[in-house]
């Protein structure tokens, strides 16, 4: 076992333990590897250790590493999760699978023009803006609705659920509440009739709070690659 195998199966453990406290099927909660900054023999080896889903926050470094693992592109998804600026949704649109950061219709329609034709779908969330601070991303929670509706719409997209990233709180209860701030507007979406299935709240060190509060994915970079430099 390597290093990275390892500590993907003590993220695992916690993934595990954190569903068992609260009565979900760890089934229930998807694992992505969050690979900024880290080279691609990283990401190769985290896949030799069973991992398929890797998030990049940077275009242009996500898209050096599909090309220095084109050897794996069949086995691996490719979720671009940081902000995207228009003058890089071409790129997205052609390489990625799936994009967590929408959080205006300009990016989405660029997307959907732009998604050849042969390829599956792009799968796509909303990101909220769940603290209400006004130099975040994200779509405020109040507009979340009529965005949904609008990206749903569009040909070439799935828009499959809701990316949040709040800022860090001090302890499990104030990070769970944080979250489910996102949990709600995510049922208020769902309930509107449009069948939203993925939840992406969490990272390495506040996952335990997000599946409590009911991720569906968490996004986890240094407790499998260790720290950035």
């Amino acid at each position: 076992m390597t290093m990275i195998g390892d500590k993907l199966q003590q993220v695992q453990a916690r993934i595990v333990t954190a569903c068992t406290a609260v009565g979900r099927d760890p089934a229930s909660v998807r694992l992505l590897s969050v690979s900024k900054t880290f080279p691609p023999e990283a990401l190769r080896e985290a896949h030799a250790a069973g991992q398929h889903a890797f998030g990049e926050n940077y275009v242009q470094e996500g898209l050096a590493k599909i090309e220095a693992l084109a050897d794996l592109r069949a086995t691996l998804e490719w979720h671009c999760i940081g902000p995207l600026q228009s003058n890089k949704t071409r790129a997205v649109a052609e390489q990625f699978d799936w994009v967590h950061s929408i959080d205006r219709l300009k990016i989405a329609e660029r997307l959907s023009a732009q998604r050849p034709a042969g390829l599956p779908p792009l799968q796509v969330c909303l990101q909220v803006n769940v603290d209400g601070g006004a130099n975040k991303s994200g779509v405020p929670a109040e507009e979340a609705l009529a965005l949904a509706r609008a990206v749903a719409a569009l040909p070439r997209l799935q828009l499959r659920g809701l990316m949040a990233i709040p800022e860090p709180a001090p302890d499990f209860a104030a990070q769970r509440e944080l979250f489910l701030r996102a949990t709600a507007v995510f049922d208020q979406i769902r309930a509107a009739g449009m069948p939203l299935d993925v939840l992406s709240l969490g990272m390495s060190a506040d996952l335990e709070a997000a599946i409590a509060a009911g991720s569906t994915m968490v996004r986890v970079g240094s407790a499998i690659f260790g720290g950035r430099s």
